[in-house]
């Protein structure tokens, strides 16, 4: 698999406080990390949407993620508002994940990710187009 990285977006990690730094990156590895596991997937493009790390396939929806200086303990991921995604993700990890309207999943600083349900929901996210005429995107 073919992976695109952006000097704009590396900037971006390289700009956040120490503590967040290895967070933003961690979700940064674990989307390459799933992207390169599915077979379908030849190449993902990292790039910046709104001013945020963004990551982009043929086969999916994008995937952003970011920290604010508002919210200073916690980092998100976001999805398009658009999608099923989030209502999914709600439906399936509603006791695992922290679900914000329809377009974010929030972590706390402070907390461990839940790494199976967060994998799984950036597979769904990755190959959207493919599922989204599905139910509940056919999990």
């Amino acid at each position: 698999m073919n992976i695109i990285t952006s000097k704009k977006a590396e900037d971006i990690f390289n700009n956040y406080p120490e503590n967040i730094r290895h967070k933003m990156l961690y979700l940064r590895q674990l989307v390459f990390d799933t992207a390169s596991e599915i077979s379908d997937i030849q190449q993902i493009e990292e790039t910046l949407k709104w001013g945020e790390p963004s990551y982009l396939t043929k086969t999916g929806s994008a995937i952003r993620m970011d920290w604010k200086q508002s919210k200073p303990d916690q980092y998100a991921m976001y999805f398009h508002c658009k999608t099923k995604l989030v209502d999914t993700f709600k439906e399936l990890y509603s006791d695992k994940l922290t679900v914000e309207g329809n377009r974010a999943l929030i972590f706390n600083i402070n907390e461990n990710v839940p790494i199976t349900e967060l994998t799984h929901c950036i597979t769904l996210a990755l190959i959207y187009h493919q599922i989204k005429h599905l139910p509940l995107l056919g999990v």
